[in-house]
Order: C-alpha cells, then sequence, then structure tokens
C-alpha cells in the first residue's frame, strides 16, 4: 500500500482557505474592517515577531469566539460544498485523481480547520490531519483544541496516527517551509509541484 501526504492552502489550492473561509462567513467588508484592528499582530507576524500558531489564533478568535458550534459548522460546511473546487488547482486536481485511481491513500494534513474541510474530504474520500478549534458548552472559545497543524506539528500528527513502516512508499507534497519536515518522511516529496 502507498499513501500521498498533501499540504492543503497554496499546494493544493490557489489561496488560503483560511481567508477565503473567514470572508464567506463574516462577508468581505466585516473581515477587512477585521484585518485593520488585528493589524499590529499581523505586522508582527509578517516580521516574525509572532508565531504563526499565535497570529493564527488571534484572528480566529476575533472573528469566531462565542459562535455557536452548530451555526459554524452548518457555515463551514457549506463552504466545504460550495467553494473548495472553485480554488483547487488543476494540476493539483490531477494528481490527487491518479493517486486515488492507484488505489493509494491520500492524507490532506493542513493548519487549516477541519470544520470547513471535513465534507469535502469525505465527499473525495480523502483523510483529514488538521487543526481544531476548542469548544465549550456548544461555542467557540477561539482557542485551538488541538496544536497548530504547522512544521514539524504535521510530523508528530501524521506518526501518531499512521504507522508508516506498513507503507511501501510514501510521497508527499508542500509549498512552505512549514511542509519541509513532513516533506522529510517520504520517498518521494514534490515542492510547488502544481504551480
Amino acid at each position: 500500500m502507498r499513501i500521498a501526504f498533501f499540504d492543503f492552502d497554496g499546494t493544493i489550492t490557489t489561496k488560503d482557505s483560511l481567508e477565503d473561509f473567514i470572508q464567506f462567513a463574516v462577508g468581505k467588508t466585516r473581515y477587512y474592517f477585521g484585518l485593520l484592528i488585528l493589524s499590529p499582530i499581523l505586522v508582527g507576524y509578517l516580521t516574525k515577531l509572532i508565531r504563526n500558531d499565535i497570529a493564527k489564533q488571534k484572528l480566529m478568535s476575533h472573528f469566531f469566539k462565542g459562535w455557536d458550534v452548530n451555526q459554524f459548522n452548518k457555515v463551514a460546511e457549506e463552504y466545504s460544498v460550495k467553494c473548495i473546487d472553485k480554488i483547487v488547482r488543476p494540476k493539483a486536481r490531477e494528481r490527487l485523481d491518479w493517486h486515488k485511481s492507484e488505489g493509494h491513500k491520500v492524507v490532506i494534513v493542513t493548519a487549516s480547520m477541519d470544520n470547513w474541510l471535513k465534507k469535502w474530504c469525505e465527499r473525495e474520500a480523502f483523510e483529514l490531519v488538521s487543526t481544531r478549534m476548542q469548544v465549550v458548552d456548544n461555542h467557540l472559545t477561539g482557542m485551538f483544541e488541538n496544536k497548530n497543524c504547522h512544521g514539524e506539528e504535521k510530523v508528530k500528527k501524521i506518526t501518531r496516527r499512521y504507522d508508516l513502516k506498513v507503507f511501501e512508499y510514501v510521497y508527499a507534497y508542500g509549498d512552505t517551509s512549514g511542509d519541509k519536515p513532513m516533506m522529510s518522511l517520504a520517498n518521494e516529496s514534490f515542492y510547488r509541484e502544481f504551480e
């Protein structure tokens, strides 16, 4: 059996699904106004003074803290069904389809939230390793339930879930330095293959 690990945002997609989902969920006006409010955090992230996971959590908290989880999931599932196919790179689609046709296990490994990827992955018969939002009393706290699935954390999540020794061959696809640790697990890795 063979297995293929794909980063999602930027590797499979033409744009970041986090930004795309937030705009879908709250509208462009609220999204850009929120970015203005969060600009000190975003500048800190861009200048590497604030870590990726902290900036992302602040972003998610600003827009979604306090949301009823059922309402959030309804919006997320609607986005998954209506929007993801529109941002999938054609060459990535071809490679995903090839892996499926060969009977390989395909796993999406992403820092994005499972909420807006679950339905798409289920439809495609892909497995999903991702970041999850924390829920208390049926409401989003604005915090992450698990560690942000980025960099070395991708490796930890993969190796906790999969015994790679049972696979005869491992493929990995990524597009940023945060994907390099995951790519080091593979027999064959592809960097920015679909651009």
